[in-house]
């Protein structure tokens, strides 16, 4: 590929996450994304009892069965001559640790509220994280075809919260109480959509006017397009003036209104973040910004997904393309080990899908890799050098249990899908020393992953365990020197393992004897997420 080929490929690239708290809408409004992309022909509803599909990104059992997405999904999907890599995350708080490494992979965010309820728990968080990283933030206020907050107040409320301007992109239009399109600031015209009988599976007709069309009025009453008319002018005097450069620089946010159980508002909503959003810049690497356009190869790892084909107990390891493009059979160095393995051919996914080989993958693209074991998530690649790019963190667990199983033949398959579970980030996996040997214990963010983690042992591996819960409730990593961390380890009410690199850990029973180790042994150093450089190759 030309420097000039290379260069226009990734300009084309749009790389974006989807947040939210549970239940606003997220795998909704990523269905009908790719529904508008052409990527399915009908959107499946998370909890539709009409429809006899599911959303396409929550694939795993457990997802299906809950009506809740579980793992990040990777989805791609071309349109209007963009290339789109939407990585849908999880919104529930137990797998936010999924969700964080989903960020690092994308360029701009998409953040979604439920137009009752603004900004809540889940939201403000993960907002955080993107606001560290300095990423263009797009909000789609969502559920408009239900009355909820007075728009304006909630903007007022997003800027509060939040710290971030807000200025409208698209505004609620309505009749007797109904949404029946949106008004584009943008182009200064109402966006009138036809309603559709099957429960918004598919697109629905949309027709463009400007605000003094006799369609306008038909629809809406004279009534209702004076009052749309004074909103619009309220919006003008007292909102905030649009600027998109501090869009880029994560300091202000376009909002748009809608509803992607209707599809109404998505088309514009889509038209507007994909002609503003960002494609790949340089990232920050230990040996400084690496350029996108850079034609040699680069990326890292930020998810390791096992037995996607439950025929092939397959492992895929997903990769970030930070630089140049991916040659299929190069010879890459992971920074990790020093080692080189052969690039294989990259995967195209829709969510457990796999669409086919990737005709061509530049930076900003996300691809899938078989992998025999040889990645790990922040695991960097890159052919003809090794760099380091930030690594994905690892956090602390704060809920703990032992794992048992009653028929000891199936203990291979126990440590082996404990080992891929681990490898995947859906559990830390801890050993602690005992007369017998190792004793596995699990560790995770939330007590809901304890669930996933028995349901996919028993589904994908045949093993049916249990957890025997143990009385820690926060853990930190800690180096430095070997008797003083025993000295802290020994005392009441505290237990030292290893995570599966054979980096040390110290379990607390509560977080008010975690702070006190912490101001007493200043020769220690306690970490809440896993240090570098204790991995083993």
């Amino acid at each position: 590929m030309t420097p000039n080929a290379l260069a226009g490929e990734i300009a084309r690239r749009r790389t974006f996450a989807i947040i939210s708290h549970p239940d606003a809408g997220k795998t909704t409004l990523t269905e009908k994304l790719l529904l508008y992309g052409g990527a399915i022909r009908s959107a499946g509803s998370v909890k539709s009892r009409r429809s006899d599909r599911h959303a396409t990104s929550d694939w795993l059992d457990m997802e299906q069965e809950r009506g809740i997405s579980i793992t990040a999904s990777v989805l791609h999907f071309d349109y209007e001559g963009f290339r789109i890599n939407l990585l849908d995350t999880p919104g529930h708080q137990d797998f936010s640790e999924d969700t964080y490494r989903a960020l690092t992979a994308a360029d701009s965010a998409i953040m979604l509220l439920d137009n009752r309820k603004g900004v809540e728990a889940q939201t403000r968080k993960l907002f955080s994280v993107c606001k560290k990283r300095r990423l263009p933030i797009f909000t789609f206020v969502n559920k408009c075809d239900r009355i909820g907050t007075d728009p304006l107040g909630l903007l007022d409320d997003v800027q509060a919260e939040l710290g971030i301007d807000c200025f409208v992109s698209t505004w609620p239009v309505r009749h007797d109480g109904q949404l029946v399109g949106v008004w584009d600031r943008g182009r200064s015209c109402v966006r009138l959509y036809e309603r559709t009988d099957d429960h918004g599976s598919s697109r629905p007709a949309a027709t463009v006017h400007t605000m003094d069309a006799p369609e306008v009025e038909e629809a809406l009453g004279r009534e209702g397009v004076e009052r749309l008319r004074e909103e619009v002018e309220l919006i003008e005097i007292a909102g905030t003036e649009p600027d998109f450069d501090a869009v880029l620089r994560g300091e202000s946010s376009p909002v748009c209104f809608g509803s992607a159980l209707t599809n109404y508002g998505v088309d514009v909503f889509l038209e507007r973040f994909l002609s503003i959003a960002p494609p790949p810049a340089a990232r920050e690497s230990e040996e400084g910004p690496v350029d996108p356009a850079d034609e040699a190869f680069s990326g890292f790892v930020f998810k390791v997904q096992a037995n996607m084909d439950a025929r092939h107990r397959d492992r895929v390891a997903f990769l970030r393309v930070c630089s140049g493009a991916y040659d299929e059979g190069a010879e890459a160095v992971v920074s990790r080990t020093g080692r080189t393995i052969r690039l294989a051919q990259p995967q195209e996914f829709l969510a457990r899908e796999r669409g086919h080989a990737a005709n061509e993958a530049v930076a900003g693209d996300v691809v899938g890799l078989l992998d025999r074991g040889n990645l790990r998530v922040g695991d960097s690649l890159a052919v003809g050098r090794s760099i380091e790019y930030p690594g994905v963190p690892r956090f602390s667990p704060e809920h703990f249990a032992q794992i048992r199983m009653d028929e000891a033949l199936k203990r291979k398959h126990l440590d082996r899908g404990l080992r891929h579970l681990a490898e995947e980030g859906t559990i830390l996996l801890l050993f602690a020393p005992s007369i017998t040997g190792p004793v596995p214990i699990v560790g995770a963010v939330g007590v809901l992953q304890f669930d996933v983690l028995l349901d996919r042992l028993e589904r994908e591996y045949g093993v049916q365990a249990r957890l025997e819960r143990l009385p820690f409730h926060c853990a930190r990593w800690v180096t430095g020197p070997e008797a003083v961390i025993d000295k802290v380890a020994n005392a009441y009410g505290r237990r030292r393992v290893e995570d599966a690199d054979g980096a040390t850990l110290i379990l607390f029973d509560n977080e008010w004897t975690l702070q006190r180790s912490v101001e007493e042994e200043k020769e220690l150093t306690f970490h809440d997420v896993q240090p570098r450089g204790v991995a083993r190759a």
